[in-house]
């Protein structure tokens, strides 16, 4: 089944490293995390990739051009420029599509615009800044069982600040710290059917989130997968410093069975 990653957004609230490359190339443990994301996939079978590319979208392009001399060692003839590349473990199989699909475009209008490159009954859509242990296998079940269009994954997040509870007088009922909310927001790691291309648009004002997903949803064609596993977003330079502090501690619960 064809992965598309959403690689086009500016990723302004991590300014502190999105300014000189794509918010997708912002490494965790020393790869980006885009990588990683892949590595999520690939850990389940799901080794092709379609990446919608924008905001320096030629970052990405070179580092996937250069992935085997980057993971690979070879020898170089410098009298002759002959490169020779040896037999290396570490390297990939994965089959990596990179489109440029405009600088402004929105999600919805990036997955339209490299619709040709899809070819199979179902494709899989994520985005280009979260991590988690979801199993995708248990995901792509629950997708065909449920006969939907479309289906995302849910979480629950826990709230940002503490929650307390009062009588009229205010006396203290309880009192929690950060507590996990009992909503689901969406995280991602979606799984359409191939009639879900019909309900987007290549103007680049077509969000995934909005007019498709919303259309999508009153037609009786959306399923959620619930999640109560990990997920995080790098959103913000303390959740990047979060995620490295995991790497670094060896307690990374997206990495379980990565090729590394």
């Amino acid at each position: 089944m064809k992965v598309i990653i959403m690689c086009g957004g500016k990723g302004t609230r991590l300014r502190e490293e999105t300014e000189f490359k794509p918010k997708p190339m912002v490494e965790i443990g020393g790869r980006p995390v885009l990588w990683h994301i892949m590595s999520i996939y690939a850990r389940h079978g799901h080794k092709d990739f379609i990446l919608p590319l924008g905001y320096k979208g030629e970052v990405i392009k070179q580092y996937f051009h250069d992935y085997r001399i980057r993971n690979t060692d070879f020898t170089v003839d410098l009298a002759t420029g002959a490169m020779t590349t040896h037999e290396c473990n570490s390297c990939t199989d994965w089959k990596v599509t990179l489109c440029d699909t405009g600088q402004e475009t929105l999600k919805g209008a990036r997955i339209k615009r490299v619709a040709q490159h899809i070819d199979t009954d179902r494709f899989m859509v994520t985005y280009g800044d979260g991590v988690s242990d979801i199993d995708i296998d248990k995901l792509v079940e629950f997708h065909k069982k449920s006969g939907k269009i479309g289906t995302f994954t849910g979480v629950r997040m826990p709230s940002r600040f503490g929650a307390v509870q009062t009588d009229a007088d205010g006396n203290i009922l309880s009192w929690q710290e950060k507590p996990v909310l009992n909503e689901y927001i969406n995280c991602g790691f979606f799984v359409f059917k191939r009639e879900f291309l019909d309900y987007l648009d290549e103007d680049e004002s077509c969000d995934l989130e909005k007019q498709p997903l919303e259309r999508l949803a009153a037609d009786g064609q959306l399923s959620m997968y619930p999640h109560e596993g990990f997920w995080e977003c790098m959103d913000t330079l303390r959740d990047w410093q979060k995620l490295n502090a995991m790497w670094d501690k060896g307690n990374a619960p997206w990495a379980k069975g990565f090729k590394i």
